[in-house]
Formats: structure tokens, C-alpha cells, sequence
């Protein structure tokens, strides 16, 4: 689970950044510094299947998109900063990004066409919080892929099982649509990706 670090007062984001460490894994959550688990191999599978899937179609389709490692994705009305799991970017508006070049942050949904975050015991962070402050960014699609059915009911249902949950912005709001087993994944963000939710939530068994 994730750990907040002992701080004296809340930080901002400035703040943060100027304290962060090399070689360890944080984000800010309105102004509380938390240290991220190391990853389990099964999550970090997971993670590196979709890039490598997703990387395929942007070549295929030639788009101007890359996948960074480490950059932060900052709503701009609040001392948070989040390092999602799989970040696609549109380098065509990281010029009109102010924290880009120095500091790896995007804080324009223009620049983010897809976020996947792999679930791990913080579930609540990433189907409250960060499902909130993305959307309220406008980031259009947003991945949940809950492979170990940690999530709440109200979330992914009861009996719970793996779920996959594609958040789509529609008017301003996210709509959801979820996927399991054979169902074949649905993307605005990459319509030709042929992936059911089942390669996905058992790539470390293929």
C-alpha cells in the first residue's frame, strides 16, 4: 500500500519537486508527499504488455505520440502530481506545456490522450482521486485495469472479478464501460487495438 511521508506541513508541488529523490517512486496528493510500493512483477507485466501494444499502434498509425517513463501528470488546480502507470502523450502540444522541458509535468489534457493506471492495494487512489482530477482535467479516456478484482463493488461489481474500466470523457463527464474475459477492449484513443480484457488481465499467464 502507498505511504504518505512524515512532513511537518504540507508541501507545494514546487516543493515537491525540489525535495523528490532520484531512484524512488512518489506522488503528491494535495499537498501530501506519498511514496509509491514497489511494484509486484504481475503489475509490472501488465504495464509493459500495454505499452508495448499501445506502441504498436502509434507506429502503425504514425502519430505524433510517445510513452515517457517518469513524467507527471499535474491538475493544475491543486498541489497533486501523479505518476501514472502508462502515460500516452501527443508530443504535437508539449511546446504550449509550461513545466515540460524542465520538469517532465503536463498539466493540458490536450496533451494526454490516454492514462492507464494498473490497480494495486491504493485502489481507492486510483477509482476516486485520480479518476476525479483526471476528469476534471479532461484527460478523454482513462484505463483502470483491476487484474486482482481489488476494487470496491460499486466499482467493478459483485461477485468481483478482474475488470477492466475505460473511463470516457462524454459532455464533461466520465462515462465507463468495462470489460472481462473475451470482451474486446473499446478505444477512442486507439480504435484498432485488437486486445481482449482477458490478454490483458492474464498476460503473465500467456
Amino acid at each position: 500500500m502507498t505511504q504518505a511521508i512524515p512532513q511537518p506541513k504540507l508541501v507545494t508541488y514546487a516543493e515537491f519537486l525540489e525535495w523528490k529523490p532520484e531512484g524512488k517512486r512518489y506522488e503528491l496528493y494535495d499537498g501530501v508527499i506519498v511514496e509509491m510500493p514497489q511494484p509486484s512483477g504481475e503489475h509490472e507485466d501488465i504495464g509493459g504488455f500495454l505499452t508495448l501494444e499501445v506502441s504498436t499502434e502509434i507506429k502503425r498509425l504514425n502519430l505524433p505520440y510517445t510513452i515517457p517513463k517518469q513524467a507527471l501528470v499535474k491538475p493544475p488546480e491543486s498541489e497533486s502530481a501523479y505518476l501514472p502507470d502508462v502515460l500516452i502523450l501527443n508530443r504535437a502540444n508539449l511546446a504550449n506545456e509550461p513545466l515540460w522541458k524542465k520538469q517532465s509535468t503536463i498539466i493540458q489534457c490536450a496533451s494526454v490522450p490516454l492514462v492507464i493506471e494498473v490497480v494495486s492495494t491504493n485502489w481507492r487512489d486510483d477509482y476516486y482521486k485520480k479518476l476525479a482530477d483526471y476528469e476534471e482535467m479532461g484527460i478523454p479516456e482513462y484505463w483502470v485495469v483491476d487484474y486482482l478484482a481489488l476494487g470496491g463493488r460499486k466499482f467493478i461489481g459483485n461477485p468481483k472479478q478482474p475488470t477492466i474500466s475505460v473511463y470516457q470523457l462524454v459532455e464533461g463527464e466520465y462515462q465507463v464501460s468495462q470489460f472481462r474475459g473475451g470482451d474486446k477492449i473499446e478505444s477512442l484513443a486507439f480504435p484498432g487495438l485488437n486486445l481482449t480484457a482477458e490478454q490483458i488481465l492474464q498476460v503473465d499467464s500467456n
